[in-house]
């Protein structure tokens, strides 16, 4: 391990105060929102390869896999399926059964 330099020591601390504001929740909300969206077509739709070749058959597995994805949404939504909580990892879990 080595040692960071005082002023990116000081910018990383500050970012990491920022992050626990709630001006920066409301600010990160959206983006939340999109990469959780993403995550759903990446583990349910396979979106990390595209079937098909060329720009016209990949962009119409674009928007069928929008599509699906809308689909799900709402029957979840319909059937009052409540929302998953953010997972996490097995070194918080620990941290949090010591504190």
């Amino acid at each position: 391990m080595g040692l960071q330099a005082q002023e990116q020591y000081e910018a990383l601390h500050a970012a990491r105060q920022r992050q626990t504001t709630t001006a920066f929740a409301q600010q990160y909300a959206p983006r939340a929102g999109v990469e959780g969206t993403h995550a759903q077509g990446i583990r349910r739709c396979g979106l990390r390869q595209a079937r098909y070749m060329g720009l016209a058959k990949t962009h119409l597995q674009h928007i069928a896999t929008a599509a699906a994805l809308n689909v799900v949404r709402l029957g979840e939504w319909w059937a009052e399926t409540p929302h998953a909580k953010t997972r996490c990892s097995p070194f918080a879990r620990l941290k949090e059964s010591l504190a």
